[in-house]
């Protein structure tokens, strides 16, 4: 009966630890759209048998995540930049949008800040990884004084297999005079070598509390992409916002520079002609009282430029971190409109929807949250393992019966059982409910996603309009203003309404720039919704130029 016993024990730990004569396996987890390195895991492959988890409304099957026999100490690749040089410096160049969004990507702290959670996570599954380490223990045990004189030692080796259960190796030495109650603690005059493993049958089999460290570290690992992501795309947003910021302050700055010459210009003329007694000296003071209205004008349009440069500059940053503050000599032109087709709304929302990293995130978690589900489910199960030990004494023989010189094999089961089982039941309770939190928050993020390109579609359309509607005001606006100053020189008009034709005129280019400014704002939040963490002024068509 011994012999079958122990060969149905031996196939069952053979069977057992299998998973550790599989092949290893490589997985690729990377975000398509995202410029951070793609996260690579190599390890052996999953068990083929699917977790017992029970599924409820909100559940999935469990997708466990790939696991790794080492930890890949290669560096990430290094933020690729986009094919444009930084800004060198060199005043008159004109900044584009893309160097301000490569500078973030290269040069911003919290990139650098945000690239950390990658670091972090790496650590932690390393850490996680401990738990399968091999360990090595040793001990002796001596009673040099009294009755009983004894010297025992040992050392041995324990490695946690991967599928559950443990390999365990040592030696050990028991010399002296033994109690006889503890005659099996003496071996031979060489020691005794043994060996075994130990297998689970029923919990722990699938999952076990080391197995649930690490998927839950390798699913903490794989959500630091769309956490760098979503900062990357949130980071691009608000340089846009401080680009076009600056564009616009720059502009208001050039049409009021604009203005103020051409009082000046006409203040010389006023003064021959008031030499010549063609004008009343009044006029004089009053052209004289409008420059000064426009240099104060032009002061307060400097420092808002001055600030909107240094807004700017906590995004553009030299190659070694440094702000740089921008000049007016820097200041670029609006470039044309974006079109928008409100056809393409629909389109949009769905590729938003899978392309966010809000969302990517939070499916990411709720598998985490099933590998608990499915780690408390295994605390309800009972346990059942089977053990198989062979031992070998060495050496002389200490007993003339030879009783410790056979090659031994020992095999046993093993039960217990949690009658209650109120810790597996409670944990399942608290990760069901984790789980439908999850659920109703992507249901939020999914409106919310939705509610962003619908709001970035009505930006983009309404301020394209209005930018239109500006640009014609100030095309109006300035041939009055040409007309007036005409029929002033004829002297068919008089200064008052030159001066309020011009005020009209100046007016009028400001609000024109004013929408400029609201209509690639909204362009930076139409990127932000699609998650476009590079975006450019190709991300949609240009409007044809004005005539």
């Amino acid at each position: 009966m011994r012999r079958p016993l122990i060969a149905c024990l031996l196939i069952i730990a053979l069977n057992g630890c299998r998973s550790v004569r599989k092949d290893v396996a490589v997985r690729e987890w990377s975000d398509p759209d995202s410029p951070a390195a793609s996260i690579r895991i190599t390890g052996p492959a999953r068990p083929q048998e699917t977790l017992a988890v029970a599924q409820t409304e909100t559940q999935d099957p469990v997708d466990l995540p790939p696991v790794e026999d080492k930890v890949t100490t290669e560096e990430p690749a290094k933020i690729h930049l986009a094919s444009l040089e930084l800004y060198n410096g060199q005043p008159g160049k004109g900044i584009s949008l893309q160097q301000v969004i490569a500078s973030v990507h290269h040069s911003y702290p919290l990139v650098q800040a945000a690239m950390q959670e990658r670091a972090i996570a790496n650590g932690e599954r390393l850490a996680a990884w401990g738990s399968f380490d091999t360990k090595v223990k040793a001990s002796t045990e001596n009673g040099p004084v009294g009755f009983y004189e004894t010297y025992r030692h040992r050392a041995g080796l324990s490695n946690p297999i991967y599928s559950g259960g443990e390999f365990f190796a040592g030696y050990r030495s028991g010399r002296g005079d033994f109690q006889p109650w503890y005659g099996e603690r003496e071996t031979n005059d060489g020691g005794e070598f043994k060996a075994g493993v130990r297998v689970p049958l029923m919990r722990d089999r699938e999952i076990d509390t080391r197995r649930a460290q690490l998927w839950r570290a390798t699913y903490n690992q794989q959500i630091a992409a769309p956490v760098i992501r979503a900062a990357l795309v949130a980071f691009a947003r608000e340089a846009g916002h401080a680009y076009w910021k600056w564009v616009a302050a720059g502009q208001k700055y050039q049409v009021g520079k604009l203005w103020l010459d051409l009082a000046q210009e006409r203040n010389e003329k006023i003064e021959t002609r008031v030499k010549a007694q063609d004008l009343d000296p009044p006029e004089l003071i009053d052209n004289e009282r409008a420059i000064a209205k426009r240099e104060a004008k032009l002061a307060d349009s400097l420092r808002e430029l001055q600030q909107a440069a240094v807004k700017l500059s906590l995004y553009l940053r030299d190659d070694s971190g440094t702000p740089i503050v921008l000049t007016i000599e820097d200041v670029p032109e609006f470039p044309l409109l974006r079109l928008v087709d409100p056809a393409t709304v629909d389109s949009d929302i769905a590729k938003s929807l899978t392309t966010r990293p809000e969302l990517t995130e939070l499916n990411l978690q709720l598998q985490r949250l099933r590998v608990d589900y499915a780690e408390a489910s295994n605390m309800t199960q009972p346990g059942l393992d089977a053990m198989l030990v062979g031992s070998q004494d060495v050496g002389a023989p200490t007993s003339s019966k030879r009783d410790k010189s056979e090659f031994e094999v020992e095999a046993g089961l093993y039960f217990d059982v949690p009658l209650q089982r109120r810790k597996g039941l409670g944990k399942m309770n608290a990760v069901q409910a984790k789980i439908a939190q999850v659920n109703a928050k992507r249901q939020m993020v999914s409106d919310k996603i939705t509610a962003e390109v619908r709001f970035a579609f009505a930006g983009l359309i309404q301020t394209h309009q209005e930018v239109l509607k500006a640009r014609e005001a100030v095309r109006l606006a300035r041939r009055m203003a040409t007309i007036e100053r005409r029929k002033f020189e004829l002297g068919e008009s008089d200064l008052l309404k030159v001066a309020l034709r011009e005020q009209y005129s100046l007016e009028a280019a400001e609000e024109a720039i004013s929408a400029t400014l609201g209509h690639f704002q909204a362009f930076s939040n139409y990127a932000a919704a699609l998650a476009v963490d590079r975006p450019d002024e190709s991300l949609l068509p240009a409007d044809l130029p004005l005539e």
